[in-house]
């Protein structure tokens, strides 16, 4: 009785270890996946075809490659762009200003031809984008094939009318009703071009070995940016599409490789005759300036 009584501290400290170490034991990798796969299903609205890793590492990928050795001696050359003097470069911000405060997101699109080579400039100028240790992350598909631009229409209608019945929620929707617009989206027939712009996530080199492509989105963004202005600056307008669901089927029809994500679609071209579009007013420059 004395052992047992000299003992019982002992056990009773041996058995809270015990049920500390079972309730603070560490989730299974097993567990972390159903807790993951449990979030993504409160978050419908999320388009599953861009939830990729584009953060390749070595320690995931083996064929990752993060250097290409031929342009490890890259020259420099000298740059001396145009210098303006003041009152040149306040008439030319003016004047840019100008050009641009008269874009608008136009979905009355003239089915009136483009030329080819206008399209091409637009695309090289978005071209001259930065992008994360210059890999240029992009693919600009254009489409002007009549049964391919209505192949895309049917697709995109169809998620589209899913996007706004189940997955944008009441407050998306009624935030768009304003701008009257909907899963219709006749002008993806009409207009003479559709642009699709894709982010390649990764690169792949000549030797088949994947090549990181640093901030991919954000350098694609920067580029869809000055595409948005290219085609301003010509006379041209757009709408920008970025399609909830609709790049797995997009980049299967148009054949483009699994290491390319539709980030955006943009129908180009004339706006239509008796175009409208909503009477929005910008936040003035103290709104959107903070000045240090």
């Amino acid at each position: 009785m004395v052992l047992l009584s000299a003992l019982t501290p002992v056990l009773v400290a041996v058995l809270c270890v015990v049920i500390g170490l079972l309730f603070v034991r560490p989730k299974s990798k097993g567990s972390e996946v159903k807790t993951r796969e449990k979030s993504k299903a409160f978050r419908p609205w999320v388009d599953q075809d861009l939830q990729d890793d584009t953060h390749i590492t070595e320690s995931h990928d083996d064929d990752l490659e993060d250097h290409n050795e031929e342009e490890e001696d890259l020259a420099h050359v000298p740059y001396s762009p145009p210098r303006y003097n003041e009152e040149a470069m306040l008439k030319k911000s003016q004047d840019f200003y100008s050009i641009m405060d008269q874009r608008r997101s136009v979905r009355f699109i003239s089915p009136e031809p483009v030329p080819r080579e206008v399209i091409d400039n637009v695309i090289r100028t978005a071209g001259t984008a930065p992008s994360g240790a210059h890999t240029e992350p992009w693919t600009f598909v254009v489409v002007s094939d009549a049964e391919t631009k209505h192949q895309i229409r049917l697709i995109v209608e169809e998620e589209e009318e899913v996007n706004y019945r189940q997955r944008m929620g009441d407050k998306w929707v009624n935030d768009l009703a304003r701008l009257k617009t909907n899963w219709i989206k006749e002008y993806l027939d009409v207009a003479p071009y559709l642009l699709l712009i894709f982010k390649q996530t990764y690169g792949i080199l000549p030797n088949g070995k994947k090549k990181t492509h640093y901030y991919n989105e954000i350098s694609v963004c920067i580029s869809c940016g000055i595409l948005l202005a290219a085609l301003q600056n010509v006379g041209l307008v757009t709408v920008t599409s970025t399609l909830l669901n609709c790049g797995p089927q997009l980049r299967l029809l148009l054949k483009r490789p699994a290491n390319e994500k539709l980030l955006m679609l943009l129908p180009v071209g004339y706006p239509a005759s008796g175009a409208t579009v909503p009477d929005l007013k910008r936040k003035p420059l103290n709104d959107i300036r903070v000045h240090i």
